[in-house]
């Protein structure tokens, strides 16, 4: 397999110091004075619309790009509540993150507003909500301003060495993921710093624990000269920066293997080859649009007889791929990914990873993934 040379590479996120992007929270702050103090005029804070409406899939770029459909937050008695809660989360991050140099997990956002009064925050998704407005107003990754993400990075596997660095004393430290024992090694929550040596010549994303367990158990990333990383289901920022990061510094191909199902294509691999709607404001940076899918296809269900080892479509899996054969910007570019999804309606069956398994534990990596790879028919 080549390595794909023709995808430019895209500069990380601008570096937003912690002084810079407190004093863009103090500008929107100044707005509202002025609209409130000097303007006689209710006060509005204005946010690009997060979703598939608002997207294009641009086809240069390989990612979901903004539309200019923008959503306003205009102080009334309807929206007192929210616009205080916005507010108040900004002056938050700026006093109690950026100004003091502290970091924050999106949990501990939702608690710490039970001590804002009437403006509380009542379940944690109206924080989570809020805290991705607010990234998307200001144009500063949450990351830079002090925002750790809960879940984990991703594990990773096999021939690379990654280069970290010490937080104290600022001095390398060298990580060989083909010699972790009998684990591997987690993608921290922050990527930029990190650099790359390997002479692998693909990176194989699979979707479950399980299966990259059997992977890395049985040394799979030796016989292929490949980089092993669990998504554990949808990619993590964390986790497609890095995939991202690797695949443009080595110029490896990346090829992604889920469960043969409407939520593994619709869901993981569009997030990870073109983004969402939710973060199109920084698709450009967590997507790889190098990336290119390997299965578990529809036809793979034929090919390997697998028909008795799947499982009916439920309504939620039907609804969700007709939803995309007509939303999706994404899938509606692609002719390929149309006739997979239709090919599965007509069947009416999904199929999980694990389903070689029909054929022995180790079919799919001493049958299947080689069969595929050296075939590489993969959809776009």
């Amino acid at each position: 397999m080549k390595k794909n040379k023709n995808q430019a590479p895209v500069r990380g996120p601008e570096v937003v110091t912690k002084k810079a992007a407190a004093r863009k929270i103090v500008g929107v702050a100044k707005d509202i004075h002025n609209d409130i103090v000097k303007k006689g005029k209710k006060p509005s804070l204005s946010f690009p619309v997060r979703s598939l409406s608002n997207v294009k899939f641009d086809v240069k770029r390989g990612h979901f790009e903004l539309l200019g459909k923008k959503a306003s937050r205009t102080l009334s008695y309807n929206t007192v509540k929210t616009f205080a809660q916005s507010v108040r989360l900004m002056a938050t991050t700026k006093n109690d993150l950026l100004d003091r140099d502290d970091i924050a997990g999106k949990r501990e956002v939702y608690y710490n507003s039970k001590s804002w009064g009437e403006c509380r925050f009542d379940a944690q998704p109206e924080s989570d909500s809020l805290l991705d407005d607010m990234e998307a107003m200001l144009g500063v990754n949450r990351e830079q301003l002090g925002y750790i993400p809960e879940e984990r990075g991703g594990d990773v596997c096999g021939e690379l060495v990654v280069i970290d660095r010490d937080p104290q004393s600022g001095v390398d430290v060298r990580i060989n993921c083909a010699k972790m024992g009998s684990g591997a090694w987690s993608i921290p929550s922050r990527v930029e710093h990190l650099r790359f040596e390997t002479k692998a010549k693909l990176v194989l994303v699979v979707e479950t624990a399980s299966l990259f367990q059997r992977l890395v158990h049985h040394r799979y990333y030796e016989k292929t000269n490949c980089i092993l990383i669990s998504m554990s289901g949808v990619p993590t920022r964390a986790c497609r920066r890095f995939i991202r990061r690797l695949a443009d510094d080595q110029k490896l191909p990346v090829l992604a293997f889920t469960d043969g199902d409407p939520y593994g294509y619709c869901n993981i691999y569009r997030t990870l080859k073109a983004g969402s709607g939710q973060a199109a404001h920084i698709n450009r940076f967590f997507c790889v649009p190098q990336a290119h899918y390997l299965g578990v296809t529809p036809q793979d269900i034929i090919d390997y007889n697998l028909e008795d080892a799947t499982h009916p479509l439920g309504e939620v899996d039907i609804k969700r791929a007709k939803d995309a054969l007509k939303n999706d910007p994404f899938i509606r570019h692609h002719k390929e990914w149309q006739a997979a999804l239709k090919q599965m309606i007509k069947m009416g069956v999904r199929i999980e990873q694990q389903a070689f398994a029909k054929h022995g534990l180790n079919f799919v990596l001493e049958t299947y993934l080689p069969e595929k790879i050296k075939k590489a028919q993969f959809l776009p």
